[in-house]
Order: C-alpha cells, then sequence, then structure tokens
C-alpha cells in the first residue's frame, strides 16, 4: 500500500472521530441545556470560547505549514507528510472547531445581546473575514494536496499574520465593546 492510502485511510480516520466528536459534544450540550435551561449561558460561553481557541490555533498553524511545505521538493516524502498534516489540521481541528464556534457565537448572540450592538455587529464582520481565510486556506490545501501551489513562502507568511490581526479585532470588540 502506498504512503498515499495510508494517509488517506487515517485520513478518513480522523475525520470520522472529529464527527463523532461533535455528536458528543451536541448530545452533551443538549443534556446540559434540557437539565439546567437556566445556567446553560456560561457553558455555552465556555464551550464557544474552547472552540474559538480551537479555531484560532489551527488557523495560525495551517499558514506556517505552507511556509515549510513550499520548499519541500513535490513528491518528496516531506511534501507528502505535510500533506498529510495539513489535511488533518483542516479536517480534525479546523473546520469543526469553526462549526461549533459559529454555532455557539450564533445563539449567544442572540440569547445575550438579540443581536443587537454596533460592536457585535463588527465583531461578526471581523468573524465573517476569519471564515472567508478560512475559505482560501481550505482551497489552498486542496491546492498543495494536489501539487498546484504556485504562491511563494513570503506569501504565506503574510497570509499567516491575518488571523493574528482578526483575532486582536475580534477580542478587543467583545472585551471592550466600545460602540
Amino acid at each position: 500500500m502506498s504512503s498515499q492510502g495510508v494517509g488517506s485511510s487515517s485520513g478518513a480516520t480522523a475525520a470520522k472521530r472529529a464527527v463523532v466528536a461533535i455528536i458528543v459534544l451536541v448530545a452533551l450540550t443538549a443534556l446540559l441545556f434540557l437539565a439546567a435551561p437556566d445556567g446553560f449561558y456560561p457553558w455555552a460561553k465556555a464551550i464557544h470560547v474552547i472552540a474559538v481557541i480551537s479555531w484560532m490555533a489551527g488557523m495560525l498553524y495551517l499558514p506556517r505549514l505552507f511556509v515549510y511545505h513550499v520548499d519541500a521538493e513535490k513528491g518528496s516524502v516531506q511534501s507528502e507528510t505535510f500533506k498529510v498534516m495539513e489535511r488533518r489540521l483542516l479536517r480534525a481541528i479546523i473546520n469543526p472547531a469553526m462549526i461549533v464556534t459559529w454555532v455557539f457565537g450564533l445563539w449567544l448572540a442572540w440569547k445575550g445581546f438579540d443581536f443587537a450592538g454596533g460592536w457585535l455587529h463588527a465583531k461578526l464582520a471581523a468573524v465573517l473575514l476569519l471564515s472567508g481565510v478560512h475559505g482560501y486556506l481550505s482551497a489552498s490545501v486542496r491546492r498543495f494536496a494536489e501539487d498546484r501551489n504556485e504562491k511563494p513562502s513570503r506569501h504565506w507568511r503574510i497570509v499567516n499574520e491575518i488571523p493574528t490581526l482578526l483575532m486582536i479585532v475580534i477580542v478587543i470588540l467583545v472585551v471592550v465593546k466600545p460602540f
């Protein structure tokens, strides 16, 4: 069996584990909500923050992997290893974390703020931009997997800073609520 076949098999296993983890999270969240609906808000906030941290960790690490992947010779063992790492990071961590972030974030925005407040609208706009970066990185994982990346490492170093800048804006909006 080729190394690509092994990577695909373990990638499918990682994806299945991510789906199972999300299902378990949803089930536990539903039980928590049913058991104590009045005390659910702080739990939802905690789950949201955990998901945001996971999403950001992946969004900061993936472009860094691309920086190093660019220098690996196409078809080399190193390049194939980067492909597996990138795919697993995206499927097992970044995608599920983004989904949980959005689901709980929207619920919190509705329940806690009734979608009102300029700071909240600005935050949602910044999170939409972050989701757009997520989409760009997802498409880039596919391009790297197909050996079609044409961007230099300098591009990926710059892209690596975008999630950080958006995170700073989002945190300031949430904590300071400037408007």
